[in-house]
């Protein structure tokens, strides 16, 4: 299904709601204003498979345009706006956006843009070089489309450990009225989505898991309440406000609401909730173990990747008995291999390839480049795919993740996962972040270092970085500790949650060395 289903029986029903400044956008409204849009994108020369690209902020634009392309056949690639102007500009460019829509509140990076597109558009204030949005859909009209193929994202991974790289999957191949499509049928039944979900996404919408979560609750006739940014306080005033069901976060998000005073938790009524999805990023055994405590057994996970390519899944009452697991296979078997492409034994930490039937359409590509993609494929098997994640299973068959490949430091011949070490810190009360990685050691080959956001009012002094050494010493093998602690006011995370650690090597060689 899709709006137009919804419009036709729930006209005035909200689609979309901002939780910030009330602003509402009805089926009916949604409907006819995708409709318009891709009357226009139409008209402008887009075919199936074409694509259209967005930046924005977290607006009600966002979904009209989603749905534009998804009734038109289209891919839709949702460009993270945090990016800079040379990094934007290279997904407009590899992605081969015929057309690019804008939010005017983007204004600096959007004039900085090095992008050849022949349609654009700006909403939300008028942009040299770009048509006025409203005036596009206003002359575009809503006659009905010839025909309505489903359309797909085309999105570009984080680029954490690198240049973004595009995931494209092959179209589906049926209407966008009809049913079929995977995140509807995968998550639909698995969260209880239905008319009567009121869900709140309190993640930029270019990221994969709102984009697309945001697009199911459509499908299904419920309610996207979206967040302008998420900040822990206003998160739950809009639960409260909105009598919120289903919500999905990320573990980053679980910490910063555990560190909110008691009593301003408890100020807020939660009731409503019926299920707390998070994903995106392993979430630290301890932090879990709060949110089940307070909310109750409504937390549920996923382990998935913007590719697809696999997935698992847990609820709380699974996660109790194997605390620190990630689940069961939801898509896909998962495979654990060694360097030799071997599967290693139950318990031993390996690479995580997902197994795949043909008949299930797990192929994807990397856009505009195949080494990459054939480099995501078992030696041996090719219809088992990896995205680089390091994990193990336990002898029920749960999926335990340790850390990205990319991330893994070896010091003196053993294996070190940031992540452990990271996780043991998470709800430290002079420790509002951290990231920890493998610096370049002549004796040991690399060596722990520790990057560390104190809390506001903490000083990041010598005491402190002693203290938070014999923490860890008394926690956890001597080995693994931070042989090095580094105080910043701030730490580069991307607004889902994962820390870019690139970034933070590269500032180390240039202001540490080696």
């Amino acid at each position: 299904m899709y709006p137009g289903t919804w419009a036709q029986t729930h006209p005035d029903k909200p689609a979309l709601v901002m939780a910030g400044s009330g602003r509402t956008l009805t089926y009916t409204e949604l409907d006819d204003r995708s409709l318009r849009l891709a009357n226009r994108l139409r008209a402008a020369g887009l075919r199936q498979g074409d694509v259209v690209a967005m930046v924005s902020d977290n607006t009600p634009e966002t979904y009209e345009v989603y749905w534009a392309a998804l009734r038109s056949g289209l891919y839709i690639t949702a460009v993270n706006h945090h990016l800079s102007a040379d990094e934007v500009s290279y997904i407009v460019r590899d992605c081969g956006a015929k057309a690019l829509v804008v939010s005017a509140a983007k204004s600096d990076l959007v004039a900085a843009l090095d992008v050849d597109v022949a349609e654009r558009l700006a909403y939300g204030g008028r942009l040299d070089g770009y048509g006025d949005y409203e005036a596009a859909l206003a002359g575009a009209g809503n006659d009905p489309l010839p025909a309505q193929p489903h359309g797909d994202d085309l999105l570009y991974s984080s680029g954490t450990t690198g240049r973004p790289k595009g995931i494209k999957l092959p179209l589906p191949d049926y209407a966008v009225d009809e049913p079929g499509y995977k995140y509807v049928a995968i998550f639909g039944g698995l969260y209880g989505f239905d008319t009567s979900t009121v869900y709140l996404s309190p993640a930029p919408v270019y990221h994969a898991a709102p984009l697309r979560f945001g697009g199911v609750i459509h499908a299904l006739g419920g309610t996207l309440v979206m967040m302008e940014r998420f900040e822990p306080e206003a998160f739950l005033a809009a639960v409260q406000e909105h009598r919120v069901t289903h919500t999905q976060m990320v573990p980053t998000m679980f910490v910063r609401l555990l560190k909110l005073d008691e009593s301003v938790r408890a100020s807020y009524d939660v009731s409503s909730l019926l299920c707390v999805v998070h994903a995106a990023a392993p979430c630290p055994v301890e932090v879990k173990h709060r949110m089940i405590e307070w909310l109750g057994p409504i937390i549920n996970e996923y382990y998935a990747s913007t590719e697809a390519n696999g997935g698992t899944m847990i609820d709380s009452a699974q996660w109790l008995a194997h605390p620190g697991s990630v689940g069961v296979p939801l898509i896909g078997r998962p495979r654990i291999c060694g360097e030799d492409g071997a599967e290693v034994p139950v318990g031993s930490v390996g690479t995580i390839y997902f197994e795949r039937e043909e008949f299930e359409g797990a192929s994807f590509e990397y856009h505009n480049d195949p080494e990459k993609t054939a480099s995501t494929q078992h030696p041996q098997h090719p219809n088992w795919t990896t995205v680089g994640d390091l994990g193990y299973l336990d002898d029920d068959g749960y999926l335990y993740l340790t850390d990205r490949q990319a991330f893994m430091i070896i010091s003196g011949g053993v294996n070190i996962y940031p992540q452990e070490v990271e996780d043991l810190f998470s709800l430290h009360p002079a420790v509002l972040d951290i990231a920890v990685l493998g610096v370049p050691d002549d004796e040991m080959g690399e060596r722990v270092v520790a990057f560390v956001q104190p809390t506001p009012g903490v000083e990041p002094d010598e005491a402190l970085a002693a203290e938070l050494t014999a923490y860890a010493r008394d926690r956890i093998a001597h080995f693994k500790v931070p042989r090095e602690i580094y105080f910043r006011d701030e730490l580069p995370r991307t607004p889902t949650g994962k820390m870019v650690k690139g970034r933070l090597r590269d500032e180390y060689a240039a202001q540490v060395g080696s």
